[in-house]
């Protein structure tokens, strides 16, 4: 019987596995879209269905047993053949989803770097601590997902591979190669700064697409609005670039615990003089 009632949990969140990604079922990663990308016979896709699931295990690998610690059960819905660009998380009683789909792996825009950010978004509504969706509830809200992604789970998620290698022969911003080699003194963190960085800005070229004739987003041109409160939806593309960026300049340890109830811990605030690194005031409030 507990077999068979795990299963039935299972078929829930697989059938309410729509684009959700805060406890109401209402959003996404992105905003709803009407994109759609399918597998297609004789077009060679910029990542190849192997390299989705490898992903996709990878950080799933890493989390899984962190979330048993904490009474949870993670469960990864790889969507390969759905089109949808898009990706979500879901939480019912102990079972925790995350959705990947194939059609925002398969978008010319996303990198592989930037699928795994999208892949540690999705893993941080279920992780990243405060501030929560409504300030309740289990899912942290989108700017925090999107901060704490390359903050911990990507350095999580890259340590031990050649990045310095990596970001050899990746064309860096000029911004961020400056920033980057500012903050960090190491070889390797300076790397996995930049590699993160540019992961956010494949991320950052996708979201702002959605809207035509929106202006280009830029590390040379950030966000200097300032939300007179918390903003729980989906930030604008520039604001998430630069939280993006932020979470690569934030030099807390990958393994210092965030918290669901404080805003303050195992991350870069003001309050602690941190001057790189913090939050963007365009979607987060101090308040």
């Amino acid at each position: 019987m507990k077999v068979f009632g795990v299963l039935i949990a299972i078929q829930l969140l697989v059938s309410f596995s729509s684009v959700a990604c805060d406890q109401f079922g209402q959003t996404g990663f992105m905003p709803e879209n009407d994109l759609n990308i399918p597998v297609q016979e004789g077009i060679k896709p910029n990542m190849t269905q192997k390299e989705f699931n490898t992903i996709i295990g990878d950080i799933a690998a890493i989390y899984r047993p962190i979330i048993k610690k904490l009474g949870g059960k993670l469960y990864m819905n790889n969507k390969w053949k759905s089109g949808t660009v898009n990706a979500s998380a879901m939480q019912f009683l102990s079972f925790w989803m995350v959705n990947m789909y194939g059609g925002l792996a398969r978008h010319p825009l996303v990198t592989p770097d930037g699928f795994a950010l999208v892949v540690c978004h999705e893993m941080g509504h279920h992780m990243a601590g405060y501030p929560k969706i409504g300030n309740r509830g289990w899912a942290s809200n989108e700017g925090q997902a999107d901060y704490w992604g390359n903050l911990k789970c990507m350095r999580k998620y890259l340590e031990g591979r050649d990045n310095i290698g990596f970001v050899s022969k990746l064309t860096v911003d000029k911004v961020v190669e400056a920033e980057c080699n500012a903050v960090y003194k190491t070889a390797e963190e300076n790397a996995l700064c930049k590699r993160t960085s540019m992961a956010g800005l494949s991320l950052a070229k996708l979201l702002n697409s959605l809207k035509k004739g929106s202006k280009a987003i830029d590390f040379t041109t950030p966000d200097r609005s300032i939300t007179k409160a918390m903003n729980d939806k989906h930030p604008p593309a520039q604001c998430r670039l630069d939280t993006y960026f932020a979470g690569s300049l934030c030099t807390k340890d990958k393994d210092e615990d965030v918290s669901n109830k404080k805003s303050s811990d195992g991350v870069c605030t003001r309050d602690d003089g941190y001057k790189e690194g913090t939050r963007p005031l365009c979607w987060f409030s101090r308040t």
